[in-house]
């Protein structure tokens, strides 16, 4: 948001809702952002997208969609949608669309999966990777001057750079050793389940699968043969490679 906050935009949020839903929530955010007027009568992402590829032949704006990879939950032909109308309008259209999402797996699946009416249509697809090593030295001086090598080490260990869990332990003063142990093992901590929780979104229902490799993994079971025998000889190649992605 901060690279494009001198241009004219429009933000959405793709919450787990309704299409319905969903389009009326975007229909004022429009009106608002570009100062000009939406029909309350559209019901349909593809309706809304058309017309914003419409306006965009004679406006210069950007369209930021976050968390792109909903769309499979809500309605999973908006991607077909957006594939035919981008096909028709991009040539002519002014628009910069930026598409973001926080499921990798998926976003992955949305423009790198030759099977997938969005594939090739991506000009430049970023990852945002972890912060390095110098960056989160920057970040525990900003919050504890007299943090010590084995403070930094920690905090490198338990977030691997991760800025959602880099800010967990800064917003909670929880920076030395003991203090983040204790953070994340205190009750309703908010690292409990966040294992769990991130294969469940990553894989979806088959998330158990790779819940049970890395079990195998932290009982000491590190090769593929003997993960396989322990999960009763069942295939776990493609797995493997997922969860190493």
């Amino acid at each position: 948001m901060r690279s494009i906050e001198d241009s004219p935009t429009v933000y959405l949020f793709v919450g787990r809702k309704n299409e319905a839903t969903l389009c009326a929530e975007f229909i004022p955010v429009i009106a608002q952002s570009l100062e000009t007027f939406v029909p309350n009568e559209i019901r349909t992402f593809r309706s809304l997208f058309q017309y914003l590829m419409e306006l965009s032949v004679s406006r210069v704006f950007n369209l930021v969609i976050d968390e792109f990879q909903e769309f499979y939950n809500i309605n999973e032909s908006v991607y077909s949608d957006m594939q035919n109308l981008w096909d028709q309008y991009r040539r002519k259209s002014r628009m910069n669309l930026i598409v973001s999402g926080s499921i990798h797996s998926l976003m992955q699946k949305i423009f790198q999966n030759s099977k997938e009416p969005l594939f090739g249509r991506a000009d430049n697809i970023i990852k945002l990777s972890a912060f390095s090593l110098t960056t989160l030295k920057e970040i525990i001086y900003d919050h504890r001057p007299d943090y010590s090598n084995d403070d930094l080490l920690a905090l490198y260990a338990f977030t691997g750079g991760v800025p959602k869990y880099v800010e967990l332990f800064c917003d909670n003063g929880a920076l030395s050793v003991d203090e983040m142990i204790n953070f994340m093992i205190r009750e309703n901590s908010p690292f409990t389940d966040e294992g769990k929780n991130l294969l469940v979104e990553e894989f979806g229902k088959n998330y158990a699968t790779y819940f049970s490799i890395l079990s195998a993994i932290s009982g000491g079971i590190n090769t593929q043969p003997e993960i396989e025998a322990a999960l009763g000889n069942k295939s776990i190649g493609g797995q493997i490679k997922r969860l190493i992605v």
